[in-house]
Parts: structure tokens; sequence; C-alpha cells
């Protein structure tokens, strides 16, 4: 049994081979720590508010009371500005990228990356009720077992920023398939409770199976490769390959949960809003790879720079789009308003940068009589999608006078670009704070300025030519990666419970029965078949084991003191061939018919209706590891006034929808989301 969270890396002197890896310690005072640590603190006040504001609002259904209703909506309105207060400063968390980024002074535009979904305990307890009656054994027997399972869980909660952190969510995300088939059945309505916190809005969402758990557990994974990407140090090759990979990896991650799990109760885990995080992936990693070619430096020929030119407008292209799905509803809502409009600096900053590269090729290079007039003509002819009137990509080439005509219109352009961009970076108090990014903006701003005051000309407030916009093109593309990691192999931590094909929640077996075999002329009177639980076949109705209660079909699960679950045909036949006149006790198990499966219960669904943040998560105290306790008690609550009759056949309470018509002084902050519990 492991005893402690231990900084990862550490292993424990325990010499049975269960060792895995543990998550960072706790307790380390490291920036990002602290950021996990602020966003749960806020997530429990933000669930206390949500606390007082249903149960205002259903005590608002409830009264006729003028002097009540007066009083509630002072309430309410107190509640709705708190939430909206605490709603701000989570968005201030998920706009601190500086954490985030490399510990080397660089100068690069800092990336984004997400935040861990934040989590309450789980304690699995439980299980040993559900192996004493389901599987017929005792569950003290496997609390080390428990223990193990508990301790990687709690392990996930702080993963450290590195590839040892994904393998470790990967193993914990890889044994829930086991731990489902092993206690969670159709038929069976868990104890156990799994509540997961919006990374956006703080609202929590609670769920009795493991879907939630599974796609959260993706979630987390995917914003750990997101902060190692941002980790990255952009100054070497290695650092951006490393920043590259990484971003690919979360972007496939994303993209797995969202083809997994269709309708995810939690907004975060949207399809909406799963498809605005992998463009932005996807996007980050095209601006590495534009970094990666420029590292070496921009060699000063037309061939290349007009192909970097094409390059900055590829990252300028991706970023826009990522900006459309920022302001698309229903996204819009809750991406932080520092996300939007870093976007938005980024699109034109890098569309500055493109007009910048197209302007040095024109204004700083005249063909001679060495170039290939071809392949100048061939390389400008692709930048372009369509020249203004009377232009064409020779004439610009050999004429001088045109040739620095739209390079000076392509350097305004580069111009106006850089100033949209510094006027768009100062809209955003949480980007004012990238000390940095402003830096490279005033940077690029200063060196289109130079470039236009060097070719200066006495026409220039008479020449209105628009530079024409530059196609974009890479040659290196960023596409999803589906890490190795989500395949990683692990042990079942039940396996003493027997192999998982037979021994598992969706079968029903009848009580462990002991059977006396004794043989008549060296026959047992059946034969065996199977591997591993051995099965009896071709039994003989008359033979003294049939006599004593063995039927055809039964599993043998142990030979005399011998456990055999795992014993095939062969090892089993090698225990009952030494048996005697007086016999051996062979205990069996026979499997009951099944009974036609039942959907599973969640808690998020009430009363027939989709409802995504159930009231159960906000019914019982974190703290309280009791599993008695957080049973819903029967008698009506407080927050029940007023729903008795449009709630009978509800076994949750769920927080107000959209489609009531209660008073909301704050629409900005969700109250439900119409998707229904996981599938």
């Amino acid at each position: 049994m492991t005893d402690a969270l231990l900084p990862n890396g550490l292993k424990e002197s325990r010499g049975d081979g269960k060792y895995f890896r543990k998550g960072c310690n706790p307790f380390a005072q490291t920036g990002r720590s602290k950021l996990q640590n602020k966003r749960a603190s806020l997530n429990q006040q933000i669930i206390k508010e949500m606390r007082m504001r249903a149960g205002a609002e259903n005590l608002l259904k409830a009264t006729s009371n003028n002097k009540v209703k007066e009083m509630v909506l002072l309430e309410l309105s107190y509640v709705n500005s708190n939430l909206q207060l605490l709603m701000g400063q989570l968005e201030g968390l998920n706009s601190s990228v500086e954490v985030y980024q490399s510990s080397q002074e660089t100068a690069n535009i800092p990336l984004i990356a997400l935040g861990l979904k934040e989590t309450k305990e789980v304690d699995f307890a439980p299980f040993k009720g559900y192996i004493a009656s389901h599987y017929n054994e005792d569950g003290a027997d496997y609390e080390d077992e428990l223990a193990d399972l508990m301790d990687l869980r709690q392990s996930c909660r702080t993963p450290s920023r590195s590839e040892a952190g994904v393998e470790l969510l990967a193993k914990y995300f890889n044994h829930l398939p086991l731990v489902e088939s092993r206690f969670f059945s159709p038929t069976h309505h868990s104890s156990i409770f799994f509540t997961w916190y919006d990374s956006f809005t703080g609202v929590p969402v609670c769920q009795q199976n493991l879907s939630l758990e599974k796609a959260s557990i993706l979630f987390n994974m995917a914003a750990l490769y997101s902060q190692i990407g941002t980790r990255g140090d952009r100054q070497t090759s290695a650092g951006l390959r490393e920043a590259i990979s990484a971003f690919q990896k979360a972007a496939g991650v994303l993209n797995y949960l969202k083809e997994t799990f269709t309708h995810t109760p939690s907004y975060d885990m949207s399809p909406a809003m799963l498809a605005m995080l992998i463009r932005m992936m996807l996007a980050q990693a095209h601006e590495c790879l534009f970094e990666q070619l420029a590292l070496p430096g921009v060699r000063n020929e037309v061939p290349t720079l007009l192909r970097m030119a094409q390059e900055a407008a590829k990252v300028s292209e991706v970023y826009d789009q990522v900006h459309q799905s920022m302001i698309q509803t229903p996204v819009k809502d809750n991406v932080p308003f520092f996300w939007s409009t870093m976007s938005q600096v980024k699109t034109n900053h890098y569309r500055s940068m493109a007009h910048y590269f197209v302007a040095s090729a024109l204004l700083d290079h005249h063909m001679g009589p060495s170039d290939d007039e071809d392949q100048q003509e061939k390389n400008l002819s692709q930048v372009y999608d369509h020249l203004p009137d009377g232009c064409s990509p020779l004439d610009i080439l050999k004429k001088t006078t045109e040739r620095e005509r739209v390079g000076r219109a392509h350097i305004r352009r580069a111009i106006a670009g850089h100033e949209e961009a510094l006027r768009i970076y100062c809209l955003c108090h949480h980007l004012n704070k990238l000390e940095v990014l402003q830096d490279i903006l005033k940077a690029s701003h200063q060196r289109s300025l130079h470039k236009a005051s060097d070719n200066k000309t006495d026409e220039e407030f008479t020449d209105y030519l628009e530079a024409p916009d530059i196609i974009s093109k890479t040659e290196q593309h960023a596409e999803m990666e589906v890490p190795s990691a989500l395949k990683v192999k692990v042990s079942d931590f039940f396996q003493r419970l027997g192999p998982l094909s037979v021994f598992s929640a969706k079968q029903r077996w009848t009580a462990p029965r002991k059977v006396r075999l004794r043989t008549e002329d060296k026959d047992l009177g059946f034969t065996l078949k199977g591997d591993a639980p051995v099965q009896v076949v071709s039994l003989d109705p008359l033979c003294p084991a049939a006599a004593e209660g063995l039927k055809e079909g039964d599993y043998i699960v142990a030979v005399g003191e011998a456990e055999c679950k795992w014993m095939d045909v062969g090892e089993v036949m090698r225990l009952l061939k030494d048996v005697d006149e007086k016999g051996v006790d062979v205990t069996v198990v026979s499997v009951l018919d099944g009974n036609p499966s039942m959907p599973a219960k969640s808690a998020t669904f009430c009363g027939n209706l989709p409802k995504t943040y159930s009231m159960i998560c906000l019914a019982y105290d974190g703290d309280d590891k009791n599993g008695k306790s957080r049973k819903i008690s029967k008698k009506s609550s407080f927050l029940s006034w007023g729903l008795k009759n449009k709630l009978k056949s509800t076994s949750t309470l769920s927080l107000p929808t959209a489609e009531q018509s209660w008073n909301k002084p704050c629409p900005a902050f969700p109250s439900s989301y119409k998707d229904a519990a996981l599938n």
C-alpha cells in the first residue's frame, strides 16, 4: 500500500513490483502549484455561492409574500455580484500565462497553456461492500488494492509537468475501464460520486459513473501537454521541437476526447469548446514551426524573404480562424477575453510581418543581369492571388519605380497592422502585464517605420496603391498527434478477483459451493474446457460429482485450498489427477441468467430531462469522507421549496435552466448547459 504523495521520481522501497509514479508534492510552492491552489479555492467559493443562489431562487418561486420576495431579490443581487467577481478572478487565472513559460530569459511571444481541471477526493471504500455482495469475497482482503487505486487518483491531481506526469494520467485513465468492468454494472447504482469543476466557469459537475472521470483525465492530459509546450525553451531547436510535439499531442488528445465523449456535461468539454481548443493548440504549433524556420536567421535574399512572408501569412491565418471560433456562440460567453485578444494581436502581428518580408524583398533587392528572371517571377506570382490593375509580376521585378511603389505599399500595410496589434494589446489589462509581448510589438513596429523612412519619397501622400493580400503557404504542417501514452499497458489492481472475461460486474453467479469429487475407475465423470477459469462440460448425470451437486457449465474456482481462477485446463487436471478414494473438495460457481439490462442512473439526469449541474454535488461537504453521509435525504430540503409539483418524479435537484424565467441579474454566469450526461 502506498502511504503518501512523494515528489515525482522518488521510488518507494517496497519490493513487490507495484510501484507507480507519484505526482508532484502538493505543498511545493511553485508558481504553477500556487495557481492551481487558487483555482481550487475559487471553485469552493463558487459552489458556495451557487448553493445560496439555488436556494434563494427556489424560495422566490415558492413564496407569495412581497416582503420576502424583496429580501430574496436583494440577496440574489449580492450573490450574483459575488459570482461575477469570482468569475473574473477565475478568468484572471486562465489569463496567467507567465508561470507556464520557459524559465529562460527569452524574447518570444508568450503562448497559452490550459489549466488543470480540479476535482474532489474520492473514497473507493464502498467497493469493499460490492466485492462481498457481488464476488462473495471478503472486501477487507482488498484494502491494499483499493488504497493503491486511491493513491493513484490522488497523484493525478498534482502531475509533474513532464512526460512522467502525462504517463501518470494515462496510467490512471487506462485503469478506469478495468475498474468500470469490475464494479460498475448497468443494473447496479454506484454510491461513489465523481465531481469535477469546469475550468472556465468553476461550475461543479457530478456523476456516479466513470464517463466524466475518463473525459476529465483526458482533458488534463491535453492541458499538461499544453503546459509542456509553453515551458520549452524556444531559443533552441530542441526546445522548439519539444513545443511543436507537445502542442500537436495536446490537439490529438482533445480530438480523441471530442470524438469519444460526444455528450459532455461540463462546458469546457463541449464539442464547440473542444473544437476551438484544438484550433488554438494547432495554431501555437504553427507559430513554433515558423519560429523554427526563423531561428537560424532569415537570409536577406528574395526567395527566402518571399517564403518567410507566406509562412508568416499562414500563422496569421490560423490565428484568425482561432479568433473566429472564439467569438462564436456558445464559446464566446466563457472564453477568457485575454485569449481572444491575444489571438487578434497575433493575427495582426504575423500578417504585418508577412508584408514586411515582401517589402524587404522588393525594396532591398533589384534584379541584376545574373539573377534568374523566370525563377523570381515564379516566386513573386505565387505570393499574390491577384495584383492591382496594370501590374504583373514581371513588371514589378523589372521596373524599378513599380517595384519600389509596390514595396512601399507593403510597408504601409505592415505599419498599419503593427499599430492595430498595439491598439488591441492595450484593450486587455491582463495582456498589458506581458511586457515581453509589448516589447516585441513595439520593436516590430519600429523596424517597419525605419524601413518606410529609408524608402521615403516625395510622392508618399499621393500614392494610393494598396498592397495586395499575401497567399498563406507552409511547407511544414502542424497536425494532430495521438500520443502513445494513451495506450500504456497497466496491470489490473483487482486481478485476484479472477479473469475479467468472467468475473466482472456484468455477470451474476450463485454463491460459491463445494462439491466432493471422487473417482470411479479413474473417471471423474466430466471433462473441462477453457483457459482460465476452466468450465465443466460433458457432465455424466449419473456420476458421483453430479450427485454432489456439480452442474454442467460450472466454473471451478478452487481445488482444495488451491485457488485456480487463473489456471488453465492442464494445471487444473494436474491438481485432480491424484484424487484418491476419499476425494477432494472443489469450489465452483454457476452463472445466473442475465436480467434485461437497465440504463445506468446518472446524477446529471433529472426528471427524464437532461440536466448538467446536479445539486447532488452541492449537497455534501467535500471534506466528509463518510460515504453514508453523501446519500441524498428523501426529506424535502430548503432547496426543494416550490418545486414539489414539478419535480415529483425527479431523483435529484438541478440548478435552474435558461428556460425558467427567474430573476437573473447576472446573465454572463451560466446556470446550466443543454448537453446531457456523458455517453
